[in-house]
Protein backbone atom coordinates (compact mmCIF):
# COMPACT_ATOMS: atom_id res chain seq x y z
CA UNK A 1 0.00 0.00 0.00
CA UNK A 2 1.21 3.79 -0.94
CA UNK A 3 0.48 5.10 2.46
CA UNK A 4 1.04 8.69 1.04
CA UNK A 5 -2.47 7.84 -0.57
CA UNK A 6 -4.26 6.81 2.96
CA UNK A 7 -6.23 10.29 3.63
CA UNK A 8 -8.80 8.35 5.74
CA UNK A 9 -9.88 4.42 6.34
CA UNK A 10 -12.45 3.22 8.60
CA UNK A 11 -11.70 -0.64 10.41
CA UNK A 12 -13.65 -2.78 12.42
CA UNK A 13 -11.98 -4.91 15.34
CA UNK A 14 -13.10 -7.75 16.93
CA UNK A 15 -16.01 -7.78 19.85
CA UNK A 16 -14.04 -10.14 21.70
CA UNK A 17 -11.07 -7.75 21.66
CA UNK A 18 -13.38 -4.78 22.60
CA UNK A 19 -14.71 -6.95 25.46
CA UNK A 20 -10.85 -7.60 26.54
CA UNK A 21 -10.14 -3.76 26.95
CA UNK A 22 -13.67 -2.47 28.46
CA UNK A 23 -13.48 -2.84 32.20
CA UNK A 24 -9.99 -1.16 31.80
CA UNK A 25 -11.74 2.11 31.81
CA UNK A 26 -13.57 1.45 34.61
CA UNK A 27 -10.10 2.38 36.76
CA UNK A 28 -9.00 5.83 34.90
CA UNK A 29 -8.19 8.29 36.97
CA UNK A 30 -8.89 11.55 36.96
CA UNK A 31 -6.27 14.43 36.22
CA UNK A 32 -5.30 17.98 37.53
CA UNK A 33 -5.34 19.34 33.90
CA UNK A 34 -7.89 22.02 32.72
CA UNK A 35 -9.84 18.87 31.31
CA UNK A 36 -9.54 16.63 34.12
CA UNK A 37 -13.42 17.68 36.05
CA UNK A 38 -14.77 15.59 32.21
CA UNK A 39 -11.81 13.04 30.52
CA UNK A 40 -10.22 11.19 33.25
CA UNK A 41 -7.25 9.41 30.99
CA UNK A 42 -3.89 7.15 30.76
CA UNK A 43 -1.21 7.80 28.03
CA UNK A 44 1.16 5.76 27.25
CA UNK A 45 4.14 5.06 24.34
CA UNK A 46 4.74 1.83 22.91
CA UNK A 47 6.81 -0.09 19.93
CA UNK A 48 5.13 -2.68 18.44
CA UNK A 49 6.22 -6.11 16.51
CA UNK A 50 4.65 -9.27 15.67
CA UNK A 51 5.73 -10.98 18.92
CA UNK A 52 3.81 -8.65 21.15
CA UNK A 53 3.99 -4.58 22.54
CA UNK A 54 6.55 -2.70 24.12
CA UNK A 55 5.74 -0.24 26.53
CA UNK A 56 8.57 2.83 26.69
CA UNK A 57 9.72 4.82 29.93
CA UNK A 58 6.85 7.22 30.72
CA UNK A 59 6.99 10.99 29.81
CA UNK A 60 5.30 13.73 29.86
CA UNK A 61 2.69 14.72 26.62
CA UNK A 62 2.97 18.32 25.28
CA UNK A 63 1.66 19.82 22.26
CA UNK A 64 2.56 23.50 21.22
CA UNK A 65 -0.65 26.14 21.11
CA UNK A 66 -0.21 26.40 17.68
CA UNK A 67 -1.95 22.87 17.91
CA UNK A 68 -3.92 22.87 20.57
CA UNK A 69 -5.41 26.24 22.10
CA UNK A 70 -7.18 24.83 24.86
CA UNK A 71 -4.13 23.13 26.37
CA UNK A 72 -1.20 24.02 24.21
CA UNK A 73 2.38 25.06 25.84
CA UNK A 74 1.69 22.98 28.88
CA UNK A 75 3.57 19.64 29.56
CA UNK A 76 0.69 17.33 30.83
CA UNK A 77 2.03 14.38 32.93
CA UNK A 78 -0.51 11.29 33.02
CA UNK A 79 -0.59 7.52 34.75
CA UNK A 80 0.69 4.99 32.51
CA UNK A 81 -1.79 2.66 30.90
CA UNK A 82 -1.98 -0.51 33.00
CA UNK A 83 0.14 -3.23 32.48
CA UNK A 84 -2.73 -5.71 32.47
CA UNK A 85 -4.74 -3.97 29.66
CA UNK A 86 -1.70 -3.66 27.59
CA UNK A 87 -0.88 -7.40 27.99
CA UNK A 88 -4.43 -8.21 26.07
CA UNK A 89 -4.40 -9.50 22.65
CA UNK A 90 -7.26 -6.43 22.36
CA UNK A 91 -4.82 -4.41 22.92
CA UNK A 92 -2.15 -5.80 20.33
CA UNK A 93 -4.71 -6.24 18.36
CA UNK A 94 -5.37 -3.12 17.80
CA UNK A 95 -1.69 -1.99 17.94
CA UNK A 96 -0.66 -4.08 15.15
CA UNK A 97 -3.38 -2.50 13.30
CA UNK A 98 -2.54 0.89 13.51
CA UNK A 99 1.15 -0.03 12.58
CA UNK A 100 0.45 -2.59 9.48
CA UNK A 101 -2.34 0.66 8.39
CA UNK A 102 0.77 2.80 8.20
CA UNK A 103 3.91 0.20 7.88
CA UNK A 104 5.51 1.45 10.78
CA UNK A 105 8.53 0.35 11.42
CA UNK A 106 9.20 -1.75 14.83
CA UNK A 107 10.81 1.06 16.48
CA UNK A 108 8.32 3.67 15.56
CA UNK A 109 6.80 5.48 18.31
CA UNK A 110 2.97 5.01 19.25
CA UNK A 111 1.71 7.49 21.77
CA UNK A 112 -1.66 6.05 22.90
CA UNK A 113 -3.99 7.99 25.05
CA UNK A 114 -7.04 5.65 27.04
CA UNK A 115 -9.61 8.26 28.01
CA UNK A 116 -13.31 8.23 28.94
CA UNK A 117 -15.74 11.35 28.49
CA UNK A 118 -18.14 11.51 30.99
CA UNK A 119 -21.68 13.65 31.04
CA UNK A 120 -22.91 13.33 34.45
CA UNK A 121 -26.44 15.81 33.91
CA UNK A 122 -25.59 18.44 30.87
CA UNK A 123 -23.55 18.30 27.68
CA UNK A 124 -19.95 17.62 27.79
CA UNK A 125 -17.25 18.77 25.07
CA UNK A 126 -15.27 15.87 23.64
CA UNK A 127 -13.10 17.89 22.20
CA UNK A 128 -12.67 21.19 24.05
CA UNK A 129 -10.43 22.65 21.11
CA UNK A 130 -12.66 22.36 18.35
CA UNK A 131 -11.53 21.26 14.90
CA UNK A 132 -7.92 20.59 15.23
CA UNK A 133 -4.73 18.38 14.08
CA UNK A 134 -3.27 16.67 16.72
CA UNK A 135 0.51 17.50 15.19
CA UNK A 136 1.39 13.98 14.09
CA UNK A 137 1.51 12.10 10.99
CA UNK A 138 -1.07 9.18 11.64
CA UNK A 139 -3.89 9.36 14.22
CA UNK A 140 -6.19 6.82 15.12
CA UNK A 141 -9.75 6.80 17.07
CA UNK A 142 -10.74 3.47 18.57
CA UNK A 143 -14.48 3.24 20.09
CA UNK A 144 -14.35 1.07 23.06
CA UNK A 145 -17.87 1.82 24.35
CA UNK A 146 -20.76 4.24 24.79
CA UNK A 147 -23.02 4.26 27.39
CA UNK A 148 -26.03 6.85 27.99
CA UNK A 149 -25.10 9.31 25.71
CA UNK A 150 -26.57 11.21 22.47
CA UNK A 151 -23.90 13.28 20.30
CA UNK A 152 -19.97 12.37 20.63
CA UNK A 153 -20.17 11.96 16.42
CA UNK A 154 -16.70 11.78 14.91
CA UNK A 155 -16.29 14.55 12.18
CA UNK A 156 -13.56 14.62 9.29
CA UNK A 157 -12.79 18.13 7.37
CA UNK A 158 -10.77 19.09 4.52
CA UNK A 159 -10.06 22.25 6.17
CA UNK A 160 -10.54 23.51 9.82
CA UNK A 161 -13.37 26.22 8.46
CA UNK A 162 -14.64 24.01 6.08
CA UNK A 163 -18.33 21.75 5.88
CA UNK A 164 -16.88 18.21 7.53
CA UNK A 165 -16.62 15.31 4.84
CA UNK A 166 -18.43 13.26 7.37
CA UNK A 167 -19.79 12.48 10.41
CA UNK A 168 -20.72 9.65 12.44
CA UNK A 169 -21.35 7.90 15.97
CA UNK A 170 -18.42 5.58 15.90
CA UNK A 171 -19.95 2.18 17.10
CA UNK A 172 -17.45 -0.03 19.30
CA UNK A 173 -14.99 -1.27 17.99
CA UNK A 174 -14.53 1.11 14.66
CA UNK A 175 -11.56 2.51 14.26
CA UNK A 176 -11.55 6.11 12.14
CA UNK A 177 -7.55 6.48 11.40
CA UNK A 178 -6.88 9.55 9.01
CA UNK A 179 -3.47 11.26 7.97
CA UNK A 180 -3.16 14.29 10.59
CA UNK A 181 -1.47 16.38 7.75
CA UNK A 182 -3.71 16.50 5.29
CA UNK A 183 -7.21 16.45 7.35
CA UNK A 184 -8.68 18.11 10.48
CA UNK A 185 -10.97 16.55 12.89
CA UNK A 186 -13.45 17.14 15.59
CA UNK A 187 -16.06 14.74 17.95
CA UNK A 188 -19.79 16.60 18.86
CA UNK A 189 -20.23 17.17 22.42
CA UNK A 190 -22.15 14.31 24.42
CA UNK A 191 -25.34 14.82 26.38
CA UNK A 192 -26.45 11.66 28.88
CA UNK A 193 -30.00 10.16 27.78
CA UNK A 194 -30.95 9.86 31.27
CA UNK A 195 -29.90 12.78 33.16
CA UNK A 196 -30.35 10.42 36.32
CA UNK A 197 -27.16 9.03 35.71
CA UNK A 198 -23.82 9.59 34.20
CA UNK A 199 -23.31 9.18 30.22
CA UNK A 200 -19.58 7.44 29.30
CA UNK A 201 -17.75 7.91 26.29
CA UNK A 202 -14.63 5.51 25.81
CA UNK A 203 -12.02 5.59 23.29
CA UNK A 204 -8.18 5.41 22.38
CA UNK A 205 -7.11 7.47 20.47
CA UNK A 206 -3.26 6.38 18.29
CA UNK A 207 -1.27 9.12 17.01
CA UNK A 208 2.40 8.33 15.28
CA UNK A 209 5.03 10.67 13.60
CA UNK A 210 6.74 8.22 10.82
CA UNK A 211 11.01 8.02 11.28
Amino acid sequence: MNTSTLLMQLNQLDDHHIKQLQPSFNRLPGTSHADGGFRLRRYSIVHVFDGGVEKLPPRPFMQTSDINEFQGDVARTFEDIEPETVQTPGFHAMCRTFRDLYQLSDDNDIEIHQIRIQADNQSVQVAPEGVHQDGFDHIAIVSIGRDNIDGGDFQVFRHKTSAPLFSLPLMPGEMAALDDRALWHYAEPITPVNHAQSGTMDVFVLTATRK
